[in-house]
Parts: structure tokens; C-alpha cells; sequence
């Protein structure tokens, strides 16, 4: 039975604020860093821990029956766990249902409903889930985040950039090792001599590090 008492909207009014982020390259630049860098775990840990294991037992499943629905589930799925069971294997434990509901989602034209800042998350969901089509998927992710960048606001003019060079640093690590290998020791992975040599740089697309924008 769908779960009913949790709202898609305050997801999504919780992770895009109406404070015109988008308007303005500096404050877009900060709205990233917080969501990034581990700013959002106590709130999401906070606030939205029911809410996410609800989701990983399937209960909001029908939110993704509309486009906005479908994107607060995969903020659910994908984001969330991340804080909520950062650095314990948990946190990738719904990469693979999140990344089917963006695949679905770009189909059937759910994702090219939404703004392009918040289609950014179908794209990270499909860089995050590992498996054998990993790179068919990145090459969707390139062609879709090209259709996004298109669509971006004048507001954003170092944006479109920043996206094409994330995608890239995915697609070589991907090329590279097939996982990713900084996520081998929460997940009891043996890494091998090269993945070592690389997980020892502490350089990782998805594991962003830095000073907060000025």
C-alpha cells in the first residue's frame, strides 16, 4: 500500500529552494557545494531518515507515477542515502532503482519536464549506480546532459562547462577500472595494485573536496 503521509514537494522545496539560485552563478556555485560536500546530512538525517527507508522499501513508488514525483524519488534514492549512511555500504544500497528511474524517466519525457538545474540529478544517478552497462549509460548521460546544457539559464555561463568536465572524469575512471574504486573498502572490495595507487591520490569525481565559493 502507498505510503501517503510523506509529500514529494517538501523533498523537493527541501533540496531546491526558492531563494533564485539559479539566477546567479555564485549562489548556484554554493547551492551545489552544500548538497556536494555533506552539507545537507543533519538535515536529511534529521528530517528525512523515515522518509528515505520508506522509499528503499519501495512505499513511494508511485511518486514516480508524475515528472516531479519521479525526480523527488530519485533525490530519495540516490542523494539521501548518501548522508543517511555516508561512508557504509548502505549508501549505494539504492543506486540501481534510482538509476532505472531516471532511465525510465529521460523515455518517457518525466526528466525533459523538470528544469534543467534539477534534471542535473538524473544525470549524477546515472555516474553513481556501477554494473556492466556502465558506460552505455555514461554515453546516454553525455547526450542528455548536452540537451540539458542547452537549456541552462544565461544566469549560469560556467555551468554547462563544469557538468562536461564531471562527466569526464566518470567516464575515465569508468574506462579505467569499471567501478569505483574510492568505494572498495566501505563495500569489502579488494582493490587492486593500480585502484590503490589511484584511491591513494584522494581525488574522486564523486567525493568533491574544497573551500566553500566565496
Amino acid at each position: 500500500m502507498p505510503t501517503t503521509r510523506y509529500d514529494p514537494q517538501e523533498v523537493l522545496a527541501f533540496w531546491f529552494p526558492d531563494t533564485g539560485f539559479w539566477t546567479d552563478q555564485k549562489l548556484f556555485a554554493q547551492w551545489v557545494y552544500d548538497r556536494m560536500q555533506g552539507g545537507m546530512d543533519h538535515a536529511i538525517c534529521s528530517r528525512f531518515a523515515d522518509l528515505t527507508l520508506a522509499a528503499a522499501r519501495g512505499e513511494l513508488d508511485h511518486w514516480a507515477e508524475a515528472p516531479r514525483g519521479r525526480l523527488a524519488l530519485i533525490l530519495v534514492l540516490d542523494q539521501f542515502p548518501r548522508s543517511l549512511w555516508r561512508d557504509r555500504p548502505a549508501a549505494f544500497g539504492q543506486d540501481i532503482k534510482a538509476t532505472r528511474l531516471a532511465l525510465e524517466g529521460i523515455r518517457n519525457g518525466h526528466a525533459k519536464a523538470v528544469a534543467p538545474w534539477e534534471r542535473m540529478f538524473y544525470a549524477i544517478a546515472l555516474g553513481h549506480c556501477e554494473g556492466p552497462d556502465h558506460l552505455d549509460r555514461l554515453a546516454l548521460m553525455e547526450a542528455f546532459c548536452n540537451d540539458l546544457i542547452a537549456d541552462l539559464p544565461p544566469s549560469l555561463p560556467e555551468t554547462g562547462a563544469r557538468i562536461r568536465a564531471q562527466n569526464a572524469r566518470v567516464r575515465q575512471v569508468i574506462e579505467r577500472f569499471g567501478r569505483h574504486p574510492h568505494r572498495n573498502h566501505i563495500l569489502g572490495r579488494i582493490s587492486t595494485p593500480e585502484e590503490e595507487v589511484y584511491i591513494a591520490t584522494g581525488d574522486f569525481p564523486h567525493v568533491a573536496k574544497g573551500p566553500r565559493p566565496d
